[in-house]
């Protein structure tokens, strides 16, 4: 599932390529999560504006002579969007959303159907303001400190683990980053929220940091479907420490690593170097 550094990475690949451009045509295939909210002819002509992120959403603004607001794009669980300067290929079974701008055409490729592209008249406006509400602090965000990050976790009782994943303390920590952020903070990922020091909330704080601004660096994950705007594959997974790494030996220590189940999904760390 695309996480906040592909997400990132996608966003820094459209950014400057598509400021500035006039949307010509949209065209929409087999419906996705939510329904477009707007007739594609109510685009055409819009000009696009900087595109930002906020957690694992993009929120592209438009804006035109009688209609102002911007499409909130969501990869789901296995899209991705590439823009094409040239012509683009015929569009195939999984392609469902083409947005056809001066600058080329943007498509949405998402095998699952999980992903959407839904109109907002602002970003503090429905739906994005309801899509967005639940979110918590961007991970690099200077306003959240370890303290922020030690009184949201005394709230809750689940596993660290699944309170990462749940995204409204911070948002960012999918499974494999989640996983590798623990690993570096020492901390096992079955241990009870409210049981974490001030302390380790402060070394998770800064692993979950490391962690995201390496997998930035290569371009984040790709374990099946993720490709970014140029259709490169992130190359995060190759170096991991110790996700999909069960049985192998621990890159810091060599105890064999495990995997466990928690909420249905895969959870690894090392019993010796993650402690709860």
């Amino acid at each position: 599932m695309p996480e906040l550094p592909e997400v990132e990475v996608t966003r820094i690949g459209l950014v400057d390529r598509l400021r500035g451009a006039r949307v010509r045509a949209v065209h929409v295939g087999a419906p996705l999560r939510w329904p477009l909210g707007v007739t594609a002819h109510a685009l055409h002509d819009l000009r696009i504006g900087e595109l930002a992120r906020r957690g694992k959403y993009i929120w592209m603004p438009l804006a035109g002579a009688v209609r102002s607001g911007g499409l909130l794009w969501h990869l789901g669980m296995s899209g991705s969007l590439r823009l094409h300067e040239r012509a683009p290929p015929p569009r195939g079974r999984h392609d469902h959303f083409d947005l056809v701008s001066s600058a080329g055409t943007l498509r949405l490729t998402d095998p699952r159907r999980f992903g959407a592209v839904v109109w907002s008249d602002a970003i503090d406006a429905d739906p994005a303001r309801k899509l967005l509400a639940g979110l918590g602090a961007e991970p690099f965000d200077p306003r959240l400190t370890a303290q922020a990050l030690h009184a949201g976790c005394r709230r809750r009782r689940s596993s660290i683990k699944a309170a990462l994943l749940a995204g409204d303390i911070v948002v960012g920590a999918g499974n494999i980053y989640a996983c590798e952020a623990l690993f570096r903070a020492g901390i096992d990922p079955r241990t009870r929220c409210n049981r974490l020091s001030l302390a380790r909330c402060e070394r998770l704080l800064g692993a979950l940091r490391e962690v995201l601004s390496r997998a930035l660096q290569q371009g984040g994950s790709t374990l099946r479907n993720f490709r970014d705007a140029h259709g490169s594959a992130g190359e995060f997974q190759t170096s991991a420490c110790v996700y999909g790494r069960a049985g192998q030996p621990c890159r810091r220590c060599g105890t064999p690593v495990r995997r466990v189940l928690q909420a249905q999904r895969s959870t690894f760390y090392c019993p010796h170097c993650q402690t709860r």
